[in-house]
């Protein structure tokens, strides 16, 4: 599996939206999680905003829509906001006459993080909103929280990590200005060897081919 935490996600990259994580596994299915404290941040449209917006941005040319791989959009909410009262929610396209599942490949979860209870999901939401690692209940999770905070090369690591992510949103930023103005591709590579030196020439190229393909 592939993960990422993300400043401005690749898979949506023509959008202002910012994912949290996006992982992809073996067989190619995408998850999104967005960690949000605030309801307005997890309305039912926004978790079909990220749906669509990565559907959109998966095919490329000469793909049809076979080819979308499962999506999975998660939210972890601080609060219970779907109002249920339960742990986790799953939200599922259904055939409302017969009742069966639509069976899309696009599945929308919720997991509750008002939700207390001495269950594997209790506990992980309890560790999701923890600041120390010392008050954790999964050792996998307390220990990379004491690595990136607890010790210098962790805090290196996630400085430099976060100097990535503010790279890649000022250069898809720079990208997407430079389209709306109708400038062309050969001068936005010149555009972006000369303003982001860290970037080789054939990542300029690939950065603007993908930007267009999306």
């Amino acid at each position: 599996m592939s993960i990422a935490v993300s400043g401005n996600n690749p898979l949506l990259s023509n959008a202002t939206e910012a994912l949290d994580i996006n992982a992809i596994d073996e067989n190619g299915r995408i998850f999104d999680v967005e960690i949000q404290r605030a309801d307005k941040g997890a309305v039912a449209e926004r978790a079909r905003f990220n749906s669509s917006i990565i559907d959109a941005n998966q095919l490329k040319k000469k793909q049809t829509y076979t080819d979308l791989k499962e999506n999975f959009v998660i939210f972890f909410t601080e609060n219970d906001i779907l109002g249920g009262n339960l742990p986790i929610y799953h939200v599922e396209r259904v055939i409302q006459e017969t009742g069966k599942l639509f069976n899309d490949g696009e599945h929308i979860i919720y997991v509750n993080g008002a939700y207390r209870a001495d269950t594997p999901l209790g506990k992980l939401v309890h560790d999701f909103n923890c600041t120390e690692a010392k008050d954790m209940f999964y050792k996998e999770l307390a220990e990379r929280v004491r690595y990136f905070k607890e010790t210098e090369k962790g805090v290196e690591a996630m400085c430099k990590t976060m100097e990535v992510m503010r790279n890649e949103a000022a250069v898809q930023a720079s990208i997407q200005t430079a389209k709306s103005f109708g400038v062309t591709n050969e001068k936005i590579v010149e555009h972006l060897l000369s303003t982001y030196n860290y970037l080789s020439e054939d990542e300029a190229i690939r950065l603007v081919e993908d930007f267009n393909e999306d």
